[in-house]
């Protein structure tokens, strides 16, 4: 197939290749013409980075539906939608035992059942998981079933530069190394994950620029709680500045938090002590900087068996040691840092926005499901529940064929003005300063005026059309929101 053909017609487009994405591509048969489009490389997604694991109630000898209910609860603040909770908690588990037949793998015991890990906010052990890399794991099992499809249609470093409605469903204009095309759909399913690199210190990976939200907002989809933004408590601080994720399951599996004295703390502030949930963890932990005045910082699981450390976390074990840190005999220094997206583009039970024919999943999404702060490991559930119920709505409302639209011209080019150097260091500097884990009403109204001028210059600059003009855009209209909402709260 041409890549660049123009007024290609899809029954559905799926912008984003993480989880939701290719999970929610799979829902459909072989009648239906699937395109999924990939900002940069296949494995390029928060899915493929998520360490810790999926929770789901799998049996009901010591754990129930209910019990992980309250937990999500618990942890969103009562903040979450009643009804997107039940429905997660309840319908997961089928996802969960249908990625398995899809060829994705879980950790077993020695008996051959399902290894069950404790994270934080949890009661009980429930969450499966594929050594600390589960969610490499699962786009590697997804990945291989997407691309046996013959009825999807697999883009890579293809950029959706716009969304416009036309008769029917949309027109989608893309940018793929260097050039500009547009396809259209009947249906758009927007799974492009969340907005960590507006942050200057993140967890996300390269692709994480809010696109997505940037492109709905642009359409009039209404965005809900996007300053709900969760910072992870445990990642890795190196001195040149380096953060990789440290998961919650290390503290599950025992892991003590120590501050610059080299002294147990959480009991000062939570009766969780480590396993409290992540945004009372993060606020403990500059509650406590504050009072030692060190932003130093560790994990010790030193007292657990070395053997069972570096095969529970290979990955982590690994990572660490390319900073000289051996986890089975050294502390491991931390800090927190941005890493999960709460709020984002509003959609209801089903996926659905309120632009017609137009869905949101996945970390972009605002289902409700989490309140005002994620329960570990209810994110990649999540995008399997809800991407499902997307398609399973599409499929509900599809009509026979796609309906005949005219092509209509595309007034975007390559050409223009080099971006300004600068820029994306400009904004993450103003979010660090203006709303890391506990916002500064200040610096939030000083930050919101800066990135309302840098909105300006990038809309009116007649810059040329690439993938950093179109990051850059995405980052200043979610830093934008962001601030908005912090400083209206």
């Amino acid at each position: 197939m041409d890549m660049y053909e123009n007024n290609k017609c899809f029954d559905v487009l799926i912008v984003g290749s993480g989880v939701a994405g290719m999970y929610g591509a799979l829902q459909f048969d072989d009648s239906v013409s699937v395109c999924i489009l990939s900002k940069y490389g296949k494995t390029v997604s928060n899915s493929n980075l998520a360490q810790g694991g999926v929770a789901c109630v799998l049996d009901f000898e010591d754990d129930s539906f209910d019990l992980h209910i309250k937990d999500t609860f618990i942890a969103g603040r009562h903040e979450n939608d009643p009804e997107a909770v039940d429905t997660l908690v309840r319908e997961g588990p089928d996802d969960v035992r249908k990625t398995m037949e899809l060829g994705v793998e879980y950790d077993r015991n020695e008996d051959g059942e399902l290894d069950k890990t404790l994270e934080g906010g949890h009661c009980r052990r429930r969450i499966v998981h594929y050594k600390d890399c589960t969610g490499a794991e699962l786009v590697r099992g997804l990945l291989a079933q997407v691309e046996q499809r013959s009825n999807i249609d697999y883009r890579e470093n293809t950029v959706l530069v716009k969304l416009t409605q036309v008769r029917s469903g949309f027109r989608a204009d893309l940018l793929t190394d260097g050039k500009i095309c547009s396809v259209f759909c009947s249906y758009c399913m927007l799974c492009t994950g969340g907005v960590g690199r507006v942050y200057k210190y993140t967890t996300n990976p390269k692709s994480a620029t809010g696109d997505g939200i940037r492109i709905a907002y642009e359409l009039g989809a209404r965005i809900k709680d996007l300053h709900y933004v969760q910072f992870h408590p445990t990642a890795f601080n190196s001195e040149d500045g380096e953060q990789f994720l440290i998961s919650e399951s290390v503290r599950g599996e025992g892991a003590y938090l120590l501050n610059c004295n080299l002294e147990r703390f959480m009991d000062r502030y939570d009766e969780r002590l480590e396993l409290a949930p992540r945004d009372v963890v993060s606020k403990s932990i500059l509650l406590e900087a504050r009072r030692t005045g060190s932003n130093q910082f560790y994990l010790d699981i030193r007292h657990e068996d070395a053997d069972f450390l570096r095969a529970r976390f290979p990955a982590i074990h690994e990572g660490c040691m390319r900073y000289g840190v051996d986890i089975t005999r050294d502390l491991i220094p931390i800090f927190p840092c941005q890493h999960y997206l709460m709020g984002g583009i509003e959609v209801d039970i089903d996926s659905k926005t309120n632009i017609p024919r137009l869905y949101a999943c996945g970390e972009c999404s605002n289902t409700g499901v989490h309140g005002r702060n994620r329960l570990a490991s209810n994110s990649l559930l999540e995008a399997l529940v809800y991407s499902r119920r997307a398609a399973e709505d599409i499929k509900r409302c599809m009509q026979n064929g796609f309906a005949n639209v005219s092509a209509l011209p595309v007034n975007l080019t390559t050409e223009g003005a080099p971006l300004p150097d600068g820029i994306f260091k400009e904004i993450r500097s103003i979010m660090q300063r203006a709303a890391f884990v506990m916002p500064d009403a200040g610096a939030v109204r000083y930050g919101l005026k800066q990135i309302d001028n840098i909105l300006k210059r990038l809309k009116g600059g007649k810059y040329a059309t690439t993938t950093a003009y179109l990051e850059a855009l995405s980052l200043a209209t979610v830093a934008y929101i962001i601030l908005k909402e912090l400083d209206e709260a």
